[in-house]
């Protein structure tokens, strides 16, 4: 039956369920304070991860955890101020991230993974994305042989249990590929990923494609979402809204609406950096430092550099220490220029403390619809997402099993 859907948060979680709710026929109203993928969805790496089927674990290592607690290198930093708030959330985080608890949350987060090329690409069918997709992986390269050759075993696991593709390459096949590495270092070539030039862009063509699915986009505050007669209803440039159903999916911003109405889960943010610089010719493919913990990603912008987590309050002001420590290490891989942005973008993405994104109907409220947590996958599986979101709104058998993730675990 034809429903009216509110679709709150316009980053690609919610841009794709408001097109599969679309798609399915229903009347559909995206909500967002700004233009669709200009949040987190825009300053990611631009990787479509199939070969992320593992959910980032807490540090099980105490020389990893000490690394960290110093705040000395580019893949952690932290806010001293927001550690009382989210020190519940962590711990959880860490008792989660044990070898039987990060095997579990693993097997559910494969199950998703493993449609996202094919769910990106059902979109990709209805849009013009091929001057911003590459489809041809990215790299890992090691600056440690001891974490090559731990990499080099986790691959060959996951190629065994996952079917994901990969090349290992000794450093002369690796200038191969990347000619203007200025580092002789091994990698790992990740054959299944598909890169996006300019992450942001897809999510607006995405949001073009939901418009001509007859779904309409207005500027509102998804904040003042209230119950009402009918349902749900939110404040937007055009007035109160309203509709029998709504769905969250506010990535980082979905904790602060989910707290007015009374739900207190084990919710945090890990916020990132990223800046451009100009370099001609760019690198052909995107890779990470897998031993710094940060990505040099060709962007129609400029090379793109991301750090790794900051824990601090969402609205915190910057500190992007982690970015100047990467610059460093990331010029004595490639020749980079002068940056193009004079400020570095700032972000935040949507965690939980299992690692597992929130797919699902809120347990104490009829009609409101839950889709946020993908922590540093929503660019990957907002399509995945967005789809089974529409089912269970539709009461369709869904995609996949949906128990791990459910709202009502917490």
């Amino acid at each position: 039956m034809k429903q009216r859907v509110i679709v709150l948060g316009a980053g690609m979680v919610g841009t794709c369920s408001a097109i599969h709710l679309a798609l399915r026929g229903h009347e559909v109203l995206l909500v967002d304070r700004g233009d669709p993928g200009r949040e987190t969805s825009y300053g990611n790496a631009g990787l479509i991860q199939r070969e992320a089927v593992e959910p980032y674990p807490f540090p099980r290592e105490w020389t990893r955890v000490a690394r960290a607690a110093a705040r000395l290198g580019v893949d952690v930093n932290y806010h001293f101020d927001a550690l009382p708030a989210i020190a519940r959330p962590l711990a959880r985080y860490w008792l989660n991230s044990a070898p039987a608890a990060h095997a579990r949350a693993s097997a559910a987060y494969e199950r998703l993974i493993a449609h996202c090329l094919t769910e990106h690409q059902f979109l990709m069918d209805r849009i013009a994305a091929d001057d911003l997709v590459r489809r041809d992986g990215y790299l890992w390269v090691f600056r440690h042989e001891s974490t090559f050759q731990e990499a080099r075993a986790r691959a060959r696991r996951l190629a065994e249990d996952s079917g994901v593709r990969h090349v290992v390459l000794e450093t002369e096949a690796v200038r191969a590929l990347q000619p203007m590495l200025q580092t002789r270092l091994p990698a790992i070539h990740w054959l299944d990923p598909w890169a996006v030039n300019d992450p942001g862009e897809l999510v607006a063509r995405y949001a073009a494609l939901f418009r001509q699915s007859g779904g309409h986009i207005v500027t509102g505050d998804a904040l003042t979402l209230a119950e009402s007669s009918t349902g749900w209803q939110v404040r937007t440039a055009e007035g109160v809204v309203d509709a029998p159903h709504a769905v969250v999916a506010l990535g980082p911003w979905s904790d602060a609406l989910l707290r007015r109405l009374g739900y207190r889960w084990p919710l945090f943010v890990k916020r990132g950096y990223h800046r451009h610089y100009r370099m001609d010719p760019a690198p052909p493919l995107a890779m990470l430092d897998a031993d710094s913990g940060f990505v040099l990603a060709p962007m129609r912008t400029g090379v793109r550099l991301t750090t790794g987590a900051e824990f601090a309050r969402i609205d915190a002001p910057a500190t992007p220490v982690q970015l100047r420590r990467a610059e460093v290490l990331a010029r004595g891989l490639l020749p980079l220029g002068e940056p193009v942005e004079a400020t570095p973008w700032l972000g935040a993405r949507p965690c939980t403390a299992d690692m597992l994104p929130v797919i699902g109907a809120a347990p104490r409220h009829p009609g409101l619809w839950l889709n946020f947590g993908h922590a540093h996958q929503g660019f990957t599986l907002g399509p995945v997402s967005g789809r089974l979101i529409a089912e269970l709104v539709d009461g369709s058998p869904t995609l996949v099993p949906l128990d791990a993730y459910a709202p009502t675990r917490f």
